[in-house]
């Protein structure tokens, strides 16, 4: 998934289930910033201090990384959260929509609502566990299950020049491109381009295990926003049977489902910008307001905000502690995702059989 769903449509839900336009805020930037946060190692103060961050995110030309041990640290436990389900160590890490897995990570975020990190975890968990819908069937390990053959979509969504091809051309292009990129990027679904993250799309494909493999996105989306809702109203009454909450209001549910599927400019932070000026037009119903503008780096970004620190090398100048960090959502966020990380890794995959970190 995109920005349009990890912070748009994760903030229409919160907001929905009765969240703060202020928490809602929170827990929507935390859930986009997983695919921003790529910096990590040790933050050096000038007096001496120390702080660790974890990059939840490769940088987009990294995304190719060969190195599995990194794979299998970012990618697995916030974009590709195995299933644990079937006999071998590749079976058990296929991502699955809604799997026990996932549903025991958002137990374990709705458990730690007390804490100070508790709703930037609350959006890491949500990321983690709406993107098991978008990313099923894939692993953030080296897979077969990675391998994509003979993609295909039932609409065509390039524009200019590919689309002025011939039909032919197109697929040829379409055939080579997959090809290449099932053997450069064997982690995840970059074989599979665009598709996966498209809310409105129908696709169908090869896998490395020669199935073929069906899908329709936009029910598959609308069903992780039906769940995040229930997610979200179980933080707010501190019970962890999620599951059993009321999601979307119908007409909420309606509403949202014809803006995913009309909402189809290929430019994601275009579809955010649609999406927002809807909530504030009132085309949601319950729902009339503005929408802050997400920055992910320099000025007005959680980093910048907490250290002063305007791009992403900071091996520079040392920012001072303070008081102000300590409570600075980018503080609270890199806790919530070593947070996140640990549970995943060391508990909750253990427990299903799966050991990757």
């Amino acid at each position: 998934m995109n920005i349009d769903f990890h912070y748009g449509v994760v903030y229409i839900v919160a907001r929905t289930a009765g969240m703060t336009a202020g928490d809602a805020l929170t827990v929507a930037h935390a859930c986009q910033y997983v695919d921003d946060a790529t910096t990590s190692g040790i933050l050096r103060f000038e007096g001496g201090e120390t702080f660790e961050r974890f990059a939840t995110a490769h940088k987009m030309f990294d995304y190719a990384n060969t190195e599995n041990d990194q794979n299998r640290l970012v990618w697995a436990p916030f974009h590709f959260l195995p299933a644990g389900e079937g006999d071998t160590l590749q079976e058990r890490a296929i991502c699955r929509a809604d799997s026990a897995v996932a549903r025991e990570t958002v137990r374990r975020a709705i458990r730690q609502r007390g804490a100070d990190t508790a709703l930037h975890r609350l959006g890491v968990t949500l990321h983690t566990y709406v993107d098991t819908w978008a990313h099923q069937g894939f692993s953030g390990i080296e897979s077969p299950s990675n391998r994509v053959h003979l993609l295909e979509s039932q609409d065509c969504t390039r524009k200019g020049w590919f689309a002025r091809l011939s039909e032919a051309t197109r697929h040829l292009i379409e055939h080579i491109e997959e090809d290449v990129l099932t053997v450069a990027l064997p982690v995840g679904h970059g074989a599979a381009l665009h598709y996966p993250d498209q809310p409105w799309a129908k696709w169908h494909y090869i896998d490395g295990r020669n199935a073929f493999v069906e899908r329709h996105n936009l029910p598959e989306f609308v069903q992780a926003a039906e769940m995040a809702c229930r997610a979200v109203r179980a933080w707010l009454a501190g019970t962890e049977d999620f599951e059993t909450q009321e999601g979307l209001p119908p007409d909420v549910k309606d509403a949202l489902t014809e803006l995913l599927n009309t909402n189809r400019n290929l430019d994601d932070n275009q579809r955010l910008r649609t999406l927002c000026d809807e909530v504030s037009q009132g085309r949601i119903p319950g729902l009339k307001e503005t929408i802050p503008v997400y920055v992910p780096k320099g000025p007005g970004s959680w980093k910048c905000n907490a250290t002063g620190l305007r791009f992403d090398d900071d091996t520079g100048d040392r920012p001072a502690w303070t008081d102000a960090f300590e409570k600075s959502d980018y503080r609270l966020f890199h806790d919530s995702v070593k947070e996140h990380r640990f549970v995943t890794t060391q508990e909750i995959l253990p427990a299903h059989g799966l050991r990757i970190a």
